[in-house]
């Protein structure tokens, strides 16, 4: 008991001197470690002092020390001396210590302002061979004058250009149009009850003006005539008020062009397709048109048989109809106004140009019409005037003598006999057209269902009822089969 004693009273000793320690390290106050002086620490105060650079600068004021601080200090420095010296005691003790929090620490324990001594400022890397960089003043009314809005000057000028421009060719327009519709409005009331009908109104009245499409598109509706239905006259302008027009126009040249349409009575008209004109139009319309193809297949001809220019080409469904149109008074006219006549077109079958059938729809004879056409070129080039205009007024007399001479031409029994037939095989050949596109659905039908019945009987898993009814689709094959070659024998026996 006596050796047991001892060992006992020590262990007791070092616990009870290692308590406050341990307060300390966890954080916790003990009320029982006594107060030390602060004068204990002043050894280490001097220290300080003497270790100082001389002339150096002042270091940061040191946070203020509290008797509760100080106190916490001594004890902590009391038990880390009672630890060390109880070190060689008990080699299974440790010593725990918090690391310090960043965020409680102050800037200036972290910087030494004693090592930026002398700088104003952070001291930046400089790399080897830098130059310094020199920062210049740029005076700002470096430019002056007019260069610096050469752009918007251009601008300018170019939208100042296209304005006028416009104005002025509409305006041109406007004056071309109103000049020829003065020179033939005498003409138009003596031969048309009706000169200008806007066509909003219920009963039509004469309004005595043009219809303005737009700035370069007039048009002039007359009817109340024997033997027509009414004329439509269209003014195509060159687009002068378009500056984009203007400039195209300077490396392809082009003129005005005035069109006139006529619809016929059909009781007023025979059944006949003629065409004169340029040689390059009536060869470009042969091409484009349903009636010139049709009913004109052989090539144009020129138009010196009837002592017109050379110039001039002949399309014509017969020859008597070319001799009933061109008499003296048509010839004379077409002579004096060659330059100004592009096409003249005469047709009881007018449909327009060529209709394309597109995939899976019905061939349909086009619906006609009687109608003539007549395509007359201001003169001037693109730079007609009032008095061209004013010119145009004998080939509009040519207009109304053609209405007249339609009604007066009667073809004979042989001519009638060939336009006949030359109709006749028109209907044909869209009828043999349509018969084909039919057997063509047809026959598309009964691929398709022989298909779907093949299927059918692919896909029947009974081996038995497959056999069975490939041999009924065999046999429906070969019945069909024979009746085909009893139609071609009956054939065969009616041609002999």
């Amino acid at each position: 008991m006596a050796q047991v004693l001892p060992p006992l009273l020590l262990l007791l000793l070092v616990l009870c001197r290692l308590g406050p320690a341990y307060h300390l390290v966890q954080g916790q106050p003990n009320d029982n470690v006594a107060d030390y002086d602060d004068n204990d620490f002043a050894e280490f105060e001097d220290a300080e002092d003497h270790d100082a650079w001389p002339g150096a600068a002042p270091a940061a004021s040191a946070p203020k020390v509290t008797p509760g601080s100080a106190r916490d200090d001594d004890e902590g420095a009391e038990a880390s001396r009672d630890e060390d010296g109880d070190e060689e005691d008990d080699d299974d003790d440790g010593i725990v210590q918090d690391e310090p929090d960043l965020d409680d620490v102050d800037e200036g324990d972290v910087y030494d302002e004693e090592e930026f001594e002398g700088m104003d400022g952070p001291a930046t890397p400089k790399r080897q061979g830098e130059q310094p960089l020199h920062i210049r003043q740029v005076p700002l009314g470096m430019h002056t004058g007019w260069d610096r809005y050469q752009l918007e000057i251009l601008m300018a000028a170019g939208l100042t250009a296209y304005i006028l421009n416009y104005l002025f060719g509409r305006n041109k327009n406007n004056q071309l149009a109103q000049a020829w519709f003065n020179a033939h409005r005498s003409l138009l009331e003596t031969n048309f009850a009706l000169v200008g009908d806007n066509g909003t109104d219920k009963e039509p009245t004469s309004t005595l003006q043009l219809a303005q499409e737009n700035d370069h598109v007039f048009s002039l509706w007359c009817s109340g005539r024997a033997c027509c239905e009414g004329m439509l006259v269209h003014l195509k302008l060159l687009k002068r008020q378009d500056l984009l027009s203007l400039l195209t126009r300077m490396m392809r040249p082009a003129s005005d062009s005035i069109h006139v349409s006529v619809t016929m009575n059909a009781e007023d008209m025979e059944s006949l397709v003629f065409m004169l004109g340029s040689k390059r139009t009536v060869a470009k319309f042969h091409k484009e048109l349903e009636d010139l193809s049709h009913f004109c297949p052989e090539k144009p001809k020129s138009g010196s048989r009837f002592g017109l220019p050379d110039s001039v080409a002949i399309l014509s469904e017969s020859g008597e109809v070319s001799d009933a149109i061109l008499d003296d008074r048509m010839v004379t006219l077409l002579k004096n106004n060659a330059e100004k006549i592009e096409s003249m077109h005469f047709s009881d079958q007018y449909s327009g140009t060529k209709i394309v059938q597109e995939e899976g729809q019905a061939v349909k004879p086009p619906e006609t019409q009687k109608t003539l056409l007549f395509t007359f070129n201001v003169p001037g080039n693109g730079r007609s005037s009032t008095q061209d205009m004013e010119a145009m007024l004998p080939l509009m007399s040519m207009v109304i003598y053609s209405i007249d001479k339609m009604r007066k031409i009667r073809l004979s029994k042989e001519a009638k006999q060939k336009a006949d037939r030359n109709r006749s095989h028109v209907a044909e050949l869209y009828q043999r057209l349509g018969h084909a596109q039919r057997q063509e659905a047809a026959q598309t039908r009964r691929e398709e269902k022989r298909r779907a019945e093949k299927e059918r009987i692919m896909n029947e898993e009974d081996p038995d009822k497959q056999r069975r009814l490939e041999e009924v689709q065999q046999r429906r094959e070969q019945k069909k089969m024979e009746r085909k070659q009893t139609k071609m024998k009956q054939l065969k026996v009616k041609a002999m």
